[in-house]
């Protein structure tokens, strides 16, 4: 006897997760506090839109080239600042660190999040030289995961430079996304739904991709991150699975913050390919 997912639920970490409802507010004064520390940082606009804009941070030498890391938040919540100290992993490792900011909804659909990605990433790439290499987390693992598709929005010069892309806890297929109370603000229809999952999008040929995930998540995350490397693995291009011990959804990008761990080196690593 089968019975009906309750999708809500199932996209439901804060309610799986003691204390969460402190984080935001943590992570907004983390983020200010790693502002204020003394690094070196600067904001960017790449468009019109008072969101378009994204941070910099850069590391003590040359860059290595350029890392991006999209903040997640159901494309709904949270901005760039809220997650600066992110980007101390790699900025220790030698690259600069580019933190992007996009307009949230119900103020833009997910394709123009998706376009406004591609923006900020060909912006920031006019600023460092070298490879670049991008992350992302929740809604922002699924945005840098379509600029790994046929249809990226990313010029071909920024594409020969781009060499990785981690999507950590990343959603890929976004149709069970359309029965869920987000989706009042989201407004995804089937059409949309289907152009914005990259599982449901051929890969871009020179992709390097890992689907990373936290072995304590919601199923559905560890399910989306299964499903990309099912599917994206029949195009014989670079792919790994990677589920992460126990962590769950928010613990799991901790690892960004610490040059030596395993996340850092897989996102910004000479191997990148580490599982």
């Amino acid at each position: 006897m089968s019975t009906k997912t309750d999708w809500d639920d199932a996209y439901a970490n804060m309610a799986y997760v003691a204390g969460s409802d402190a984080f935001p507010a943590m992570w907004e004064a983390d983020g200010a506090a790693y502002r204020d520390s003394g690094v070196q940082w600067d904001e960017h606009s790449y468009g019109t839109d008072p969101r378009e804009r994204f941070d910099i941070f850069w590391p003590g030498a040359q860059p290595k080239g350029l890392a991006v890391f999209v903040h997640g938040g159901y494309w709904l919540r949270t901005g760039k600042s809220d997650w600066s100290q992110f980007a101390e992993g790699a900025r220790q490792q030698g690259w600069a660190v580019c933190l992007p900011q996009y307009t949230l909804a119900p103020d833009a659909r997910i394709s123009q999040m998706t376009a406004q990605i591609g923006r900020a990433i060909s912006s920031a790439a006019q600023l460092v030289l070298g490879p670049i290499r991008l992350a992302g987390h929740s809604a922002g693992g699924h945005l840098v995961s379509r600029m790994m598709c046929e249809d990226k929005p990313l010029a071909a010069d920024v594409m020969e430079r781009l060499e990785a892309c981690v999507s950590i806890s990343g959603l890929h297929d976004l149709r069970p996304i359309m029965r869920t109370e987000m989706n009042d603000k989201l407004g995804l229809d089937t059409g949309e739904a289907r152009q914005e999952s990259a599982a449901l999008q051929d890969p871009h040929q020179a992709a390097r991709m890992t689907a990373w995930v936290g072995g304590g998540e919601r199923p559905e995350f560890i399910r989306q991150a299964r499903l990309l490397h099912n599917v994206w693995s029949g195009f014989d291009v670079e792919i790994t699975l990677h589920i992460d011990g126990t962590h769950d959804h928010f613990s799991v990008i901790e690892g960004l913050k610490d040059p030596q761990s395993a996340l850092t080196t897989c996102f910004v690593g000479n191997d990148q390919s580490q599982t």
